[in-house]
């Protein structure tokens, strides 16, 4: 995989599929901008990443305030002069069935795990657009690809991301700018630890690989589509899953 000066903005970056998106990138010799709502988290990444002798900064940003998007990534453009790399993953869950899902929850993961697409993708996609080169990776799940009970939300959003994304991809495309999909099936991060070992048994059963995913397994899918290399790679959807989706 090849990356000539490149710099990344990856959301969510302050942990799990996040943090190891920024890992990879930097070992690779990116520049990455860790973005996550905490301070603390997202800081913690840039440092150790900045500690192992990458290149790396932080920036503390609520994805889903739309203004907030927009500021951050004008004063990140001026800083930077160009970013040519965007990996939306950041996201929440507000698990419930729907007869007893609020307003509230619906409305907090969609605007955090899909509408933020929509703002760093028109804040940071355009000035890609306008430098003829850039790539767009956004995490979805394989929620939005089969549903999952309890997840009406969740499933929602991660389901819009891939028609956003197929929209945008076609957009950009003649502008030399890539728009694609991961979709990540169960992976052992801080979303799934705290589900039981009877409720893990069960999902591994639906699993060809008899096991979950590792973070990295997503953050080398991630970075193989932001190389020079997947410039032809436009619009697709990547399930990185084990064989669960098959």
């Amino acid at each position: 995989m090849t990356f000539t000066n490149r710099t990344a903005l990856v959301t969510g970056a302050g942990r799990g599929i996040g943090k190891a998106i920024a890992e990879v990138l930097a070992a690779k010799g990116v520049t990455v901008i860790c973005v996550s709502k905490s301070a603390e988290s997202c800081g913690a990444v840039a440092a150790a990443i900045t500690a192992a002798g990458g290149k790396a900064v932080s920036r503390a940003v609520d994805v889903a305030d739309g203004p907030a998007v927009a500021v951050a990534a004008e004063a990140l453009l001026k800083e930077f002069g160009k970013i040519d790399l965007l990996v939306n993953n950041a996201g929440i869950t507000k698990d419930g069935l729907l007869a007893r899902m609020s307003e509230a929850d619906w409305n907090a993961v969609i605007a955090t795990n899909l509408t933020s697409c929509f703002h760093w993708t028109k804040a940071i996609g355009w000035p890609m657009c306008r430098n003829r080169w850039g790539r767009i990776v956004n995490i979805s799940s394989v929620s939005g690809l089969v549903g999952n009970a309890g997840q009406a939300n969740y499933a929602a959003a991660k389901a819009g991301m891939v028609g956003f994304t197929k929209s945008i991809a076609k957009e950009f495309a003649r502008r030399g700018v890539t728009a694609n999909v991961v979709a990540p099936g169960f992976i052992e991060t801080d979303m799934t630890a705290g589900l039981s070992a009877e409720v893990k048994a069960a999902a591994t059963q639906f699993i060809p690989m008899q096991r979950f995913g590792a973070a990295a397994d997503i953050a080398h899918a991630v970075a193989f589509l932001c190389a020079e290399e997947a410039g032809y790679i436009t619009g697709q959807v990547f399930t990185v899953d084990g064989g669960m989706t098959m």
